[in-house]
């Protein structure tokens, strides 16, 4: 038997470089979730030298540095938490990609709080509290850090608890309590409070109602009809050409002062954006109805454009509305010094102020949406196309109308509102509709009918405790973080003076 050459390598170093491989490959798989706290931790160190730059020559700098890393990264926990509910349905229902929902979000946002945010922002950074007695008594950059501080830490801790709470709700509840903590309540003004709990109550009910309504219109003119297809190339573009008309009304009458431009002129321009609105969309949904069966699922595939429309909109008034969580204690503590790139008290927030606030919240939903828009894509197929546009239309128009008028509402709680309007009104439909019922029969040609769901009391009770249940948690968590975020505030303000003052 011949003699086997000699081997000229070392099986040991090819070993020992395949433990080097195994442990690069563990380091990059541990260190893989590191990295999106890693790019928030550059975003936040950006924010502060930006900030740094435009008020370098006032006083107590280093606070106003500090509160912009505050608001930044309030700003990346608004991005994180609430984009699902802006975009959710819509990648769930399939009608738009993942990476497309996040970077049509993030531009929606930014434009949402850079046109529309001024309102929400005066209310929380100037009318909550008297922030001129606060400015006098030097205690308004103390109080608004406080605010922010605990605010943040309180919707982490709820995030942690899985709690579903409000961005809105806590830093409104924060600016109170630390305002009392200050001065006592004579700082607070009770009578904006009272607007602004009115309309915690009424935005979700207006919200549900609203959704309700849309569905009631849908069923009617689309659903239960003999030819829905032909019903939904009819009305679909009607639909996405009444959304555009108001909403570019609506950014007119925000941006164009009356000086400038009528009213009458900004109504005809809107007008004017619809009809153009609905002769790009009528085409769009014909093109989309050829070989389409005259049933439901079919539906659902006509109604994706409307869909992503409508979570558009939900973007910008998100942005529009939960901006001034962020930013809105900032600018107050941009207010109280004097400089030429700070705005005058009572004027609107200087635009750098108001982009750290856009860019964070886009920031936060790029980096930490993904994972969360999975879960609800996943969670919420159920809510099929036509009800998800429902949820998401009566959403954003509450929003915005809110965010005009100055009230900074719950963005998360007035979608919830929409999508029990939605069931709700589902299971009285179900029930009471003789359009239903008439459709029904003559589709099956038979005298009675009875849905499988219907057959089940027991399960249509359970059900209905569980939509209940969470119903009742949402209000509890309502209830209970503004005089948590209050109370963590005062603790706050105080730990503060005593440390720093």
């Amino acid at each position: 038997m011949p003699d086997r050459p000699a081997r000229l390598t070392k099986p040991t170093l090819d070993k020992d470089l395949d433990k080097l491989t195994h442990v690069e490959d563990t380091i990059r798989y541990v260190t893989r979730p590191l990295v999106a706290p890693g790019i928030a931790l550059i975003f936040l160190g950006l924010a502060m030298l930006f900030a740094g730059f435009y008020v370098l020559d006032r006083p107590r700098v280093t606070l106003t540095v500090a509160a912009t890393a505050l608001a930044g990264y309030m700003a990346l926990n608004i991005g994180a938490k609430d984009v699902a509910n802006n975009v959710g349905a819509a990648v769930g229902a399939r009608a738009i990609t993942i990476p497309s929902a996040l970077v049509m979000a993030a531009i929606c946002e930014i434009l949402g709080a850079t046109i529309a945010g001024g309102p929400v922002i005066a209310t929380v950074s100037s009318h909550i509290v008297d922030v001129t007695e606060a400015a006098n008594t030097g205690k308004l950059t103390w109080l608004m850090m406080a605010a922010l501080l605990s605010a943040a830490i309180w919707i982490n801790l709820a995030t942690w608890l899985k709690a579903p709470v409000s961005t809105t709700h806590a830093i409104v509840g924060a600016v109170v309590g630390a305002g009392i903590a200050s001065s006592g309540p004579g700082l607070v003004n009770w009578h904006v409070m009272l607007a602004i709990s009115s309309a915690w109550v009424v935005t979700p009910i207006l919200a549900g109602a609203l959704a309700a309504l849309f569905l009631f219109f849908i069923k009617t003119f689309i659903i239960y009809r003999e030819d829905k297809i032909a019903g939904a190339k009819y009305w679909i573009p009607v639909l996405m050409g009444v959304m555009a008309g108001i909403f570019a009304t609506y950014i007119l009458v925000q941006t164009t002062p009356a000086e400038n431009l009528s009213g009458s002129a900004k109504a005809l321009i809107g007008l004017g954006v619809g009809l153009a609105a609905w002769l790009i969309a009528r085409p769009l949904v014909i093109r989309q109805s050829v070989g389409l069966d005259n049933k439901n699922s079919a539906l659902r595939t006509l109604f994706r454009l409307p869909l992503v429309g409508s979570a558009a909109l939900l973007s910008f008034a998100h942005g529009a509305n939960d901006v001034a969580n962020a930013i809105g204690p900032l600018a107050a503590i941009v207010r109280a010094g004097g400089s030429k790139f700070v705005a005058p008290p009572g004027g609107p927030a200087p635009l750098w102020v108001v982009l750290i606030g856009a860019c964070g919240i886009s920031v936060g939903l790029l980096l930490f949406g993904p994972r969360l828009i999975r879960l609800v894509g996943e969670q919420i197929t159920k809510l099929n196309p036509m009800r998800a546009y429902c949820v998401a239309l009566s959403a954003a128009s509450t929003v915005i109308v809110a965010a005009s008028l100055g009230l900074p509402v719950s963005s998360t709680h007035v979608a919830v509102g929409s999508v029990f309007g939605v069931g709700f009104f589902r299971e009285w439909y179900t029930t009471h509709s003789k359009r239903r019922l008439a459709y029904l029969r003559h589709k099956s040609e038979h005298l009675e009918i009875e849905e499988p769901e219907e057959r089940n009391i027991d399960e249509i009770r359970r059900r209905r405790l569980v939509r209940r249940s969470h119903f009742m948690t949402i209000i509890a968590a309502w209830i209970v973080t503004v005089p948590v975020s209050a109370t963590l505030a005062a603790i706050v303000y105080w730990a503060m003076v005593a440390l720093f003052v």
